[in-house]
């Protein structure tokens, strides 16, 4: 696909040793770049100076949800066909972009998400066993099995978008992407997991994902979607019996 025909969105905050660094090397692969500085109390901003980006200020902290919402709202305003998000601090490289794009010529109205749990030895046992707690709720509430709900390394096609209304509410901070899965899968627009490498810096700055509190209010808002749908027994079926069955038969 032509560079001009999608956008990426960086969400920012304390960013100041990575940033400068993510953002010419996703200026590679993408002309339009935006970044969303989220209240951030270090050199962030300066680090982003004269470099060809569109740079949203949010003047305190309001949290990832507002953030990702913020550059969404800014990459629509532009006629493009999919929406590239990254992190900030490096644990996603802007180089394997193109995976994601390679696997959207297949994979046509999917979400498509960077999955990092295959590369269990390189990421910290707390996350990763968050993670896969987190995957299970959200493929039982989804209907189908996930990979890397957690992963903010993903292309999204801007027809998810459309009458999509998520709280952006600073407690929803990393429920969003969780939401946004379960969400999309009630319209029939699902996920497929493409496999990159687990980029966990040794100088990294502590990560913003609270373990125990975000899984627990992910898990809320699952419990919630669950409920709404009578525990959605189906999606439990086709999401962990039906895999778990056919793996023991392989």
């Amino acid at each position: 696909m032509n560079q001009q025909n999608f956008a990426v969105v960086i969400p920012a905050y304390n960013e100041e040793k990575t940033i400068r660094g993510i953002v010419e090397r996703a200026l590679k692969q993408c002309k339009k770049v935006i970044v969303v500085d989220d209240g951030s109390s270090d050199k962030t901003i300066a680090e982003l100076a004269n470099l060809p980006i569109e740079l949203i200020k949010h003047p305190e902290n309001l949290g990832k949800a507002a953030s990702l919402w913020d550059g969404f709202t800014l990459a629509l305003k532009d006629e493009i066909d999919f929406i590239i998000t990254l992190d900030g601090d490096a644990q996603h490289a802007p180089e394997d972009i193109t995976l994601l794009i390679n696997d959207a010529e297949t994979y046509k109205n999917h979400i498509i998400i960077g999955a990092r749990l295959a590369d269990k030895g390189s990421i910290p046992a707390k996350r990763y066993y968050a993670n896969k707690i987190a995957n299970f709720w959200i493929a039982w509430a989804s209907g189908y099995p996930i990979s890397d709900s957690q992963s903010g390394f993903r292309l999204y096609p801007v027809n998810l978008f459309d009458n999509l209304k998520i709280s952006t509410s600073k407690n929803n901070s990393f429920v969003l992407e969780s939401e946004i899965i379960i969400s999309a899968a009630k319209v029939n627009i699902y996920s497929h997991a493409v496999t990159i490498p687990a980029i966990y810096r040794d100088d990294a700055r502590p990560s913003h994902f609270q373990g125990v509190r975000d899984i627990t209010l992910i898990t809320l808002m699952v419990g919630k979607s669950l409920i709404s749908r009578w525990m959605y027994p189906q999606g439990l079926y086709r999401a962990v019996i039906k895999p778990a069955v056919l793996n023991i038969f392989k």
